[in-house]
């Protein structure tokens, strides 16, 4: 469904402190991610990511900045979760960002865990002995 949310909390529906702190971290936390991706611009599967979150991130500050909040519409009903004691009924509506810098960072955790290991280690045994 599309549903108007204004967003002035995080991800998930947080609301940790005001818009004005969402918006000075999102800032500091997009300087690092930038940094990073200029680091790994030479490496694609990291550079494609990084630039996915990179994306969102932009697209929520422009919307913190224009508005002081963010707008969130995507509003998909998936199943219920009950989890030690956690339970949840409705899955929180979000924006096309949210799902670029979700979908990237799971990329990224599967790389990280999965296929950086084993590249070092490939690298490592075509290196020439001494």
């Amino acid at each position: 469904m599309l549903t108007l949310v204004y967003n002035k909390g995080g991800a998930l529906g947080t609301n940790f402190g005001s818009s004005a702190a969402y918006l000075i971290s999102s800032i500091l936390i997009l300087a690092f991610v930038l940094y990073y991706t200029f680091v790994n611009r030479n490496n694609p599967r990291l550079a494609y990511a990084l630039s996915f979150i990179t994306g969102g991130a932009i697209g929520n500050i422009i919307d913190r900045l224009r508005l002081g909040h963010v707008i969130d519409f995507l509003d998909v009903d998936f199943f219920n979760i009950d989890f030690l004691g956690y339970h949840l009924d409705r899955w929180w509506t979000f924006n096309l960002a949210d799902a670029a810098i979700t979908c990237s960072i799971i990329y990224l955790l599967a790389y990280i865990l999965f296929f950086s290991r084993q590249r070092k280690v490939t690298t490592e045994k075509e290196l020439p002995k001494q």
